[in-house]
C-alpha cells in the first residue's frame, strides 16, 4: 500500500528526549563521556579564566565541544558549525543544547572562542586527554617527525618590508623577482614564512606543525607549531623530547626522518639519554648514524613505526583544518594545531577503548 505524503500538520511538541534520539553504539558516545571526563578536570581551570561578575559567556565546556566537532566533521568554517547546530540533533546533543535552547551568532561564538582559546588553554586540554590515555601509551619508544602548515595568505601578499603600500583592489606582480623571507614579507600574516619541504616542492607561506608520536598505538605524546625554517624540525624535537624526558625515567628511543640526521641533533639526543633511531642521510656525506646504532634490532623497528607519524599528519590535513589553516599568526596557528592533536587523541582512544572492552 501506497504511504500518504499529505503535508500534515507541524507538531507542537516532542515526547522523544534528544538522549533517545542518539544510537546507543554511536561513536561519539564515546568521544563525549572521555570529552566530559577532560572538561571536569579542566573546571578549575576555567573558573580562574572568567570573572565572577559581569554578562554570563558561552560556557567554555559548550564552546570546547562545538570546535571538537568541527574538527571532527571538517566543518570549514563557525558560521556553518552554528548552522549545523541549529538543525542537527547529534550536534546539539554533543554540544549539551536543549533541542529548543537557541544557537549562539557565529561572531559571538568566534569572540568567547578568541578570549578563551590561546596556546596555553590548548596544551592544557591536550595533557588532560593525554593523561586518559596514559595507560594505552608507550613510554620508551617514539617517533617525531614535522609537517607543512599552508598559511592562510596568497603569494601576493609575500612583498618587500620597505615597499609602500600597494593601491587598493590590485596585486603585486613578483614574477621574476627574487624573494627571501630576509628581505619579504606578507603584509596579510607577517609570522608566516616563505618554505618548501623539499626541492621538488613550491614554496609556500606556511608554518611548522611537529608531533612527537609513541610508537604503540600511534597516539600524539607531544604537539607544537612553530616558523617555518630550515632548523625548526629538529629544535622542536629537542624542546618536545627534552620535556617528555623530564617525566621518564628509562631509556628512550625516537625515530626520525633523513632530515633529523645531523650531528649537532644526533650529539644532544646522545646527551639527553635518548637513543636516535634517524634514519640515515648518506647522499654525498656522512651519516651521523653509525654501527652503534643500527646494529640493533631495535633500529629497524622504529624505523619500521615511522608510518604512525605519517597517518596522524593525513588525519590532521585531510579530515582536521590544517591543510589550509584559516587563522593568521603563530599563536592562533599553534592553538589549533594542538587542539586537533588533542582531538585525534580522542578519536584513537576511544575506538582503542572499543577494541578492549
Amino acid at each position: 500500500m501506497r504511504g500518504n505524503d499529505d503535508p500534515l500538520q507541524a507538531g507542537l511538541f516532542s515526547y522523544v528526549a534528544l538522549e533517545d534520539r542518539i544510537p546507543k553504539d554511536h561513536p561519539l558516545r564515546q568521544i563525549r563521556r572521555l570529552t566530559d571526563q577532560v572538561l571536569e578536570e579542566m573546571s578549575p581551570e576555567f573558573d580562574r579564566l572568567y570573572s565572577k561578575v559581569g554578562r554570563p559567556s558561552i560556557p567554555p565546556e559548550r564552546l570546547l565541544r562545538a570546535l571538537l566537532l568541527q574538527v571532527l566533521y571538517s566543518v570549514r568554517s563557525e558560521r556553518l558549525l552554528m548552522e549545523q547546530l541549529n538543525y542537527n540533533l547529534l550536534f546539539r546533543w554533543f554540544v549539551g543544547l536543549d533541542i529548543d535552547e537557541p544557537v549562539w551568532h557565529h561572531a559571538v561564538f568566534s569572540k568567547n572562542r578568541e578570549r578563551l582559546l590561546n596556546q596555553q588553554v590548548a596544551q592544557q586540554f591536550f595533557a588532560h586527554v593525554k593523561a586518559q590515555a596514559a595507560a594505552l601509551m608507550s613510554d620508551e619508544h617514539f617517533t617525531v617527525d614535522g609537517t607543512l602548515i599552508e598559511a592562510w595568505a596568497s603569494q601576493k601578499s609575500f612583498q618587500k618590508k620597505d615597499a609602500p603600500e600597494p593601491p587598493a583592489g590590485g596585486g603585486a606582480d613578483f614574477r621574476g623577482q627574487r624573494r627571501s623571507n630576509q628581505t619579504h614579507a606578507s603584509r596579510t600574516d607577517p609570522q608566516a614564512r616563505l618554505y618548501r619541504k623539499s626541492s621538488s616542492q613550491e614554496a609556500k607561506l606556511s608554518y611548522l606543525g611537529h608531533t612527537l608520536v609513541e610508537n604503540r598505538h600511534g597516539l600524539i605524546a607531544a604537539a607544537m607549531a612553530t616558523q617555518a625554517d630550515g632548523t625548526a624540525e629538529r629544535d622542536a624535537a629537542l624542546l618536545m623530547l627534552d620535556e617528555l624526558r623530564g617525566k621518564t625515567r628509562g631509556r628512550m628511543t625516537v625515530a626520525a626522518d633523513k632530515a633529523y640526521d645531523t650531528q649537532d641533533f644526533v650529539q644532544t639526543l646522545r646527551a639527553m639519554g635518548v637513543t636516535p633511531h634517524v634514519a640515515q642521510n648518506t647522499a654525498h656525506r656522512r651519516s651521523a648514524i653509525d654501527q652503534r646504532t643500527t646494529r640493533h634490532a631495535g633500529y629497524s623497528v622504529s624505523l619500521a613505526k615511522r608510518w604512525l607519524v605519517e597517518k596522524v599528519f593525513g588525519w590532521l590535513k585531510q579530515i582536521g583544518p590544517l591543510r589550509k589553516v584559516k587563522l593568521r599568526g603563530l599563536e592562533k596557528v599553534g592553538w589549533l594545531f594542538v587542539f586537533s592533536c588533542a582531538a585525534f587523541n580522542l578519536l584513537r582512544l576511544s575506538k582503542l577503548r572499543a577494541q578492549c572492552a
